[in-house]
């Protein structure tokens, strides 16, 4: 099974969320509606949180990480991911902040405390580092992440029709064998 407890923590999905068989999602995950977690995909809500929202799609190979606190009375770093959000292929998310209709490319990587505002683009392969903010509306690339342009009409529209592409790809999918629909 795709979808485990761990120790008193339990996944948490609502109505419309797909997870595939080859996806591991595991301890105190809470996942939006028509959102949905493909192949490869380990979500390992552990020693803290994750939530992700409605719409978002996660896609092959990404891992979804937390980092606990390291001493008494620290906070840790939880892992938010908004709405409408489309993490590519291989990418890792670890303990940071996504906001809403935000794109991820393929092989990034987000590190512990970042916040990515809504509407942003992280180009392939690029790194935003730990506490970095990304503001709203532009594209960020390379590694480190900077900002390289701000996003145009079509590029924010993309952010929705990726979305809306993954809620429409789920719905194929659950009607077929080979993933779990909650």
């Amino acid at each position: 099974m795709s979808v485990r407890n761990f120790k008193d923590k339990q996944p948490r999905l609502a109505h419309g969320v797909f997870v595939h068989d080859l996806a591991l999602v595991v301890g105190d995950v809470t996942i939006g509606a028509d959102s949905s977690l493909w192949p490869g995909v380990v979500a390992r809500g552990d020693v803290h949180h994750i939530r992700i929202g409605a719409r978002t799609n996660i896609q092959d190979g990404t891992v979804l990480h937390v980092t606990h606190a390291e001493e008494e009375g620290e906070a840790g770093f939880p892992l938010t991911i908004g709405d409408e959000v489309t993490v590519g292929h291989r990418a890792v998310v670890h303990g940071c902040t996504v906001g809403n209709r935000v794109l991820i490319g393929i092989g990034a990587i987000i590190l512990d405390g970042a916040i990515i505002e809504d509407e942003v683009v992280v180009g392939a392969g690029s790194v935003v580092a730990p506490g970095k903010r990304l503001e709203s509306g532009y594209l960020y690339l390379g590694a480190p992440a900077r900002r390289a342009r701000p996003l145009s009409e079509s590029d924010q529209a993309g952010l929705l029709m990726s979305a809306q592409h993954y809620v429409d790809l789920k719905e194929r999918y659950r009607a077929e064998e080979g993933g779990n629909s909650y």
